[in-house]
């Protein structure tokens, strides 16, 4: 499932974390992924161990925890602390897939990476190209999102990072391992939940809508990996 999430982060927040951004020292990207990224990887990351990644990914996750429908996409069990990107001068990344395992940080463990997330920084008329391309069944989809909006898409897609051919390309991103393993069933999990809240406003009755809510916990229940 491909969503698009908007205003996760305030305009105040995205001018004080470019400041940051700006000022900070950043690494080659290539650190970070294995021999196959690498061979298409071409930006520049803060690295992992910066004070200021883990000052800003706690910003991002504070944020994110005050996003239901982020929530409700996503059914978050772990979250990657977010890490912070760079595309300029042609940088890009090529179509590859996402690493199925990854190490938390300080030794907590591993996740599976389930859904991947990118948080825009940056206005699309601040660079041309960047685009997110994310081929699926359906063809190609290409997202160039406000700065502060977040995308989400499933980590087992091919996708890739247009090359930036002016200006710079600034962003978050992190990986997410859902309660729900399965995509199909987190996007059915999802048009129920949507459904059950557009019918609890409208006044629907409530007995049924009481009904359809035990239907969403029980096939939750179900599909959970914990």
């Amino acid at each position: 499932m491909l969503l698009h999430i908007p205003g996760v982060l305030s305009a105040e927040q995205i001018r004080r974390m470019r400041e940051s951004l700006d000022a900070a020292p950043w690494v080659d990207g290539r650190e970070t992924v294995g021999a196959q990224g690498a061979r298409v990887k071409r930006n520049q990351q803060l690295p992992d161990a910066s004070p200021l990644r883990r000052q800003l990914g706690e910003t991002v996750l504070a944020a994110l925890a005050a996003q239901p429908l982020f929530h409700a996409a996503t059914l978050p069990l772990r979250i990657l602390p977010p890490r912070f990107n760079r595309y300029a001068d042609g940088g890009q990344y090529g179509f590859h897939v996402d690493g199925a395992v990854m190490a938390l940080p300080d030794g907590a463990g591993q996740l599976r990476s389930d859904v991947s997330c990118t948080l825009f920084l940056g206005e699309p008329d601040e660079y041309e190209g960047g685009e997110l391309i994310v081929s699926d069944t359906y063809g190609e989809h290409e997202v160039k999102l406000p700065a502060g909006d977040l995308i989400v898409y499933p980590s087992s897609s091919l996708h890739r990072v247009a090359p930036v051919t002016r200006g710079m390309r600034v962003a978050s991103f992190f990986w997410v391992q859902s309660l729900v393993r399965d995509d199909s069933r987190r996007r059915l999990l999802f048009e129920l939940d949507t459904s059950i809240q557009a019918l609890t406003r409208t006044g629907a009755d409530h007995a049924a809508v009481l009904q359809l809510t035990g239907v969403y916990h029980n096939l939750l229940r179900q599909w959970s990996a914990t």
